[in-house]
């Protein structure tokens, strides 16, 4: 079991979406004596009108929820920002908002490019990395908070010589593949208290049990800049240049149909291809530079080993000199497999500038393995640990 509870009585910082998760780790720490300030980060969302609809007493606080309509798709919108202050009154604790719009549009950027480049972005590990695990951090330091705490399914193990970062004991709500970014530094500041709980309708019945308005709140599921789940649509708002037509190619080469831009496609993709061969096909390739896509067979998805970089490591880099044993997970909604990891140099790129990068060799080939999407790694001999993770750039190349 993770040592989650470390100095009880210090100041926590809770980053409240306005979801059952991070009210119910809210609760928690209240229930376990810290003295626990909300925040609610204003990412300026679509459709987001909070100046008009919710103004903010001299304290950050909101002080008018009456006006505020719910009803949203994602994350962080007015619904949410009303709920976070219902739950914050509940607990008796201030609830503050911070203002990350300019920082939340460098995200917007990041997945606008990725998608113009071919690539396949992970927003929600970047806003990890860069709000979670950096602008609201630095807020903590600011109002004297030592920790900082949130909603996510994962464990902080401090029973050791250094923090742990773990999977959470739910495995089918497990986030730790979202949070593999954070920093050994930034390890030591976070709290995850709802890690330890075994089910969601545990963390349900904490939410219940302190009378919190959310506890059968849904889970969002969509990204919150893409309510209505059109990524295409946003990338060509942001990029019209890049609907443009380009050819449909198979694996040999030869045309095969038409499309309206590779943007609008992605690695492994079979509905909406635009082309019927006879026999099931799938996205196997994509070439921005000339805007083709190329379609193939399941047979074609499949990769023995990829290049990551951007790696954030929270073992020893001598560890990985040599080839390592671990499991690795190159998508959120798979289970990570058997492969081994060993440290390449390479210069610092990517939206972290962080330097250094891995090559992996999979065991058996990996299905859609893809660029651009986050890499985690986890101890072969200890699955629940996390022990870094990068971002996947080739899925052919042999260093």
């Amino acid at each position: 079991m993770a040592e989650n509870h470390p100095n009880p009585g210090s100041k926590v910082l809770v980053a409240m979406s306005g979801g059952v998760d991070s009210s119910a780790a809210a609760a928690i720490l209240v229930e376990q004596g810290y003295e626990v300030v909300g925040c609610f980060m204003r990412l300026g969302s679509p459709g987001e009108t909070i100046d008009e609809l919710m103004p903010y007493d001299s304290a950050g606080v909101s002080c008018d929820p009456t006006k505020v309509k719910i009803g949203h798709q994602g994350c962080c919108s007015v619904g949410d920002a009303h709920d976070a202050r219902m739950v914050a009154a509940a607990l008796g604790i201030p609830l503050y908002v911070c203002n990350f719009k300019k920082d939340f549009g460098k995200i917007i950027d990041y997945f606008v490019d990725e998608y113009a480049n071919g690539r396949t972005p992970n927003p929600c590990v970047r806003c990890n990395d860069w709000l979670k695990f950096g602008k609201l951090h630095e807020y903590a330091e600011q109002i004297g908070a030592q920790y900082v705490a949130s909603g996510h399914y994962a464990r902080i193990d401090r029973s050791g010589d250094e923090p742990r970062l773990l999977r959470g004991l739910d495995d089918a709500k497990d986030q730790s593949y979202v949070l593999f970014g954070a920093s050994k530094l930034r390890l030591s500041e976070m709290m995850l208290p709802i890690g330890e709980y075994a089910t969601k309708a545990e963390v349900r019945a904490i939410a219940e049990k302190h009378d919190l308005p959310v506890f059968d709140k849904p889970d969002s599921q969509e990204i919150c800049f893409v309510p209505d789940n059109d990524y295409a649509g946003l990338v060509e708002r942001r990029r019209p240049e890049l609907r443009v037509k380009g050819e449909i190619l198979d694996e040999s080469g030869a045309v095969v149909g038409e499309h309206d831009g590779q943007h609008k496609f992605t690695i492994g993709q079979r509905r909406g291809v635009g082309v019927a061969l006879g026999y099931p096909i799938y996205v196997v390739d994509k070439n921005p530079e000339a805007n083709t896509i190329t379609v193939g067979t399941d047979e074609a998805l499949r990769s023995s080993r990829c290049i990551a970089n951007e790696l954030n490591l929270l073992i020893g880099e001598q560890e990985i000199r040599d080839w390592k044993r671990m499991l690795v997970q190159h998508r959120y909604n798979m289970d990570p497999v058997p492969a081994k990891v060993r440290f390449v140099e390479m210069d610092a790129g990517g939206a972290s500038g962080r330097s250094g990068g891995v090559e992996v060799e999979f065991v058996e080939p990996q299905r859609a393995v893809t660029p651009g999407q986050a890499l985690a790694m986890y101890d072969a001999d200890d699955p629940s640990w996390v022990l870094g993770g990068a971002w996947i750039v080739d899925t052919s190349s042999v260093l």
